[in-house]
């Protein structure tokens, strides 16, 4: 290898050009690995390196990186053609599920060359007026019209194999389509018409077959776009209706849903009530009531009840968007069967080439056999070592498996996270919004002095009804639950850090911290020992008093979510080792939720470079270690675990954006299930490789053994690979969540 020389600091304008931004392409016929390694090798030079290129096999799309060095599109677009296959500018609006030319063109093409055959087999058993022989059971030679036809047949089979195996051997690099033109022209040479012409049919059959199953992943994928509803009927400000785009709907317009429709854009609610069913987005498989100020998906499906929503995001970034953005780009992140497949198959088929030589000349050469049924078992030998079946069958499932999770409300961010959590040893949890629903609520109400609950909360509603603190507005749910009639208080003040005071029915009261009751001086130790009593059992508590007595107690706690215990418990079922929980929370209330749903082990008080050091540990000892958290305060941790998991719907953007798995739902049963699905992908790309080698290795066996034809071996390689295609494509069927009884 050369050195490369220093460059002169001064010469700017010898650097190489960077792009500024992505360059996308669809290139049509890039349906296996093996295409992907010859635009690797034609482009790579072009744009300084095959790194600075990405490859999306089931979306046919290629991506030059902005640290590419600059090529121009026509460059680009040449040298794709001159590879065989044909390419355009990538276009978001243009469905990825749409018939290229290129497809009709082979499946034409594949059709002749099979029709061709057929006839050639009758011709020849007429001529020679015996079906036996036309069939190749019988030795008869091959009569001229027969032949023709066979003729016609291979060209037809080889017509889109041909130009991308002249590129190979042009550049020196063998690769299927040359081991498939070899077999065929090898046959041809030797006089086994039949068997080139049969060679070239299957194979052509078995690529048209292979575009058919990635087309079929892409349209799994592509069913997401389905969900968005073309038109959104804005309502103006003077009232009136009018139908217009989701793209052009600003945020903050109102639009209205009626009963039955699907919902365009994210949004809020304002008016009206109404059930709506999430499973498209979440998962859920009961409608979930919505009310004003609950928040809506685009894509999901409103119920019975008209409602208004004021939109919180623009159409290009809803909940929706970006589980169909990042579902299109996880592929990109390959799977680590798929890295050791693609490496395997880089050197595999070279190997092949030798072996086939091998095979050819040297058992004539050295020890006298003959020269035709070597050369023959060479042939076969190229036929039965394409690796195709092997390349292609990972990433059909790898997305497969990536439009199933989406469907059950789980959004995988990549290939390599689609085997993780098959291999987890050790989860750790975040509490607040984890392990519990991640708002207070009310839990106990202690009326005293002669008071009944009722009064209590309606003192304690007057005094926080404007407030905007969580324990304040969790007073107020509840209050409205009990159906309690607001009464605001007058002269409503705050007492710095510990309470309210405000006059309500024209007396004063006050409501605060056990520390305010203290403060003045109105506690006995029957309600010191009752407060001490609800704070060591993880509960936050209001005292609401006036100047004469204290009226009550109101008790909070964050309730824990009712599934958390059995969610689990299942996966201590599936094997994870170690549960332990990660909160910034004290000790007091860590220990009660640890207590009620089962943890391992718990930290408290812990900062968020704290619970990076927890998962480091926890990595050391367990190789293979989750982290599950909805905060900006976890997003650390998130990042540092072999697999950060964010809660979708209550997790903050920075969570989610750096987990590599989001449950678009609050419901941690998703987990055991993301587990389950993760290692059936993982068992069905296993069975995928095995089978592939395994039959590869029986045919290899029986061309040694003088058994094997090519017809036969070719026949079992499309065999194989459709096998594991369906095989791969088995993970779109709706394996349903099965959803922990509660506590």
């Amino acid at each position: 290898m050369s050195k490369q020389l220093p460059e002169p600091a001064s010469c700017d304008a010898c650097k190489p050009k960077v792009n500024s931004s992505v360059t996308q392409f669809r290139v049509y016929g890039m349906d296996c690995a093996e295409e992907v390694t010859t635009l690797k090798r034609e482009l790579g030079p072009l744009v300084g390196g095959a790194e600075h290129l990405d490859f999306d096999v089931v979306h046919g799309r290629l991506t030059v990186m902005p640290s590419a060095s600059h090529a121009g599109e026509g460059i680009l677009l040449e040298a794709i053609a001159r590879s065989g296959m044909r390419a355009e500018i990538w276009q978001d609006d243009v469905a990825s599920t749409s018939s290229p030319a290129g497809l009709s063109a082979r499946s034409l093409a594949t059709m002749v060359s099979g029709s061709t055959i057929a006839l050639a087999i009758i011709v020849h058993s007429a001529m020679a007026e015996s079906w036996r022989a036309g069939l190749g059971i019988m030795e008869s030679p091959v009569p001229w019209p027969a032949r023709l036809l066979y003729l016609l047949g291979t060209i037809s089979g080889a017509w889109f194999v041909a130009p991308k195996a002249f590129h190979s051997l042009r550049r020196l690099r063998p690769d299927m389509n040359l081991l498939m033109l070899v077999a065929v022209v090898g046959a041809m040479a030797i006089g086994e018409w039949f068997e080139a012409a049969a060679v070239a049919f299957l194979f052509s059959l078995s690529l048209l077959l292979e575009s058919w199953s990635v087309g079929r992943a892409r349209r799994a994928v592509a069913t997401l776009l389905d969900l968005t509803p073309p038109s959104v009927r804005l309502r103006t400000d003077d009232g009136q209706e009018v139908i217009a785009s989701p793209s052009d709907a600003p945020v903050g317009a109102m639009f209205i849903v009626k009963p039955g429709e699907r919902i365009p854009l994210d949004g809020e609610i304002t008016e009206g009530q109404s059930v709506v069913n999430q499973a498209p987005i979440t998962g859920e498989s009961v409608p979930v009531s919505k009310q004003p100020g609950d928040t809506v998906f685009a894509g999901t499906i409103n119920g019975d009840g008209a409602i208004i929503v004021r939109s919180t995001k623009p159409a290009g970034e809803t909940t929706l968007a970006t589980i169909i953005r990042m579902v299109g780009e996880a592929h990109s992140r390959k799977a680590p069967s798929e890295q050791w497949v693609e490496q395997f198959a880089r050197i595999y088929t070279p190997v092949v080439m030798v072996l086939a030589l091998f095979v050819a000349c040297v058992p004539p050469l050295l020890f006298s056999q003959p020269w035709d049924r070597w050369v023959y078992s060479a042939l076969v030998l190229l036929v039965i070592a394409c690796p195709c079946a092997l390349v292609i069958s990972t990433p059909v499932s790898i997305v497969s498996a990536l439009a199933a999770a989406a469907r059950q409300g789980v959004l995988i961010k990549g290939g390599v996270f689609v085997e993780a959590p098959a291999r987890l040893k050790a989860i750790a949890f975040d509490k607040t919004g984890t392990l519990t629903a991640g708002q207070p609520s009310v839990v106990e109400v202690v009326p005293l002095s002669g008071h009944s609950e009722r009064e209590l909360l309606e003192r304690a509603l007057a005094l926080e009804l404007r407030s905007e603190h969580p324990l304040a507005q969790a007073i107020v749910r509840h209050a409205e639950v009990l159906g309690i009639v607001p009464i605001p208080a007058d002269d409503v003040q705050i007492i710095q850090g510990k309470g309210v005071s405000g006059r309500f029915n024209g007396r004063e009261f006050w409501l605060g911290s056990h520390r305010l009751l203290e403060e003045r001086m109105q506690e006995t130790p029957a309600m010191h020992d009752r407060l001490n009593e609800l704070a060591s059992s993880g509960r936050s508590v209001i005292v609401v008093g006036n100047d004469n007595h204290v009226c009550g107690f109101i008790a909070l706690a964050d309730e824990v979510r009712s599934t958390t215990r059995d969610t689990l418990q299942s996966l201590r079922d599936l094997g994870i080792q170690h549960l332990v929980m990660l909160t910034g929370d004290n000790a007091a209330t860590a220990s009660v939720v640890a207590e009620r749903v089962g943890i391992d082990e718990i930290r408290s008080e812990l900062l968020p470079q704290d619970k990076v050091l927890a998962i480091e540990e926890l990595v050391r000892k367990y190789q293979t270690v989750a982290m599950i958290g909805d905060g900006v305060n976890d997003a650390p941790a998130l990042a540092r675990a072999s697999v950060g998991i964010a809660m979708g719907v209550a997790g903050t953007d920075a969570a989610i954006e750096t987990a590599d798995i989001a449950l678009m739902t609050d419901d941690l049963s998703r987990l055991p299930w993301l587990i389950g699905h993760s290692r059936r992908t993982l068992f069905i790309i296993r069975q995928n490789i095995a089978f592939s080698l395994a039959v590869k290795l029986l045919f290899v066996g029986l061309t040694f053994a003088g058994v094997a034809t090519l017809w036969s071996a070719i026949a079992a390689d499309m065999g194989a690979s459709m096998l594991v295609i369906f095989n791969g494509l088995r993970l779109l069927q709706n394996v349903p969540v099965t959803q922990p009884r509660g506590n």
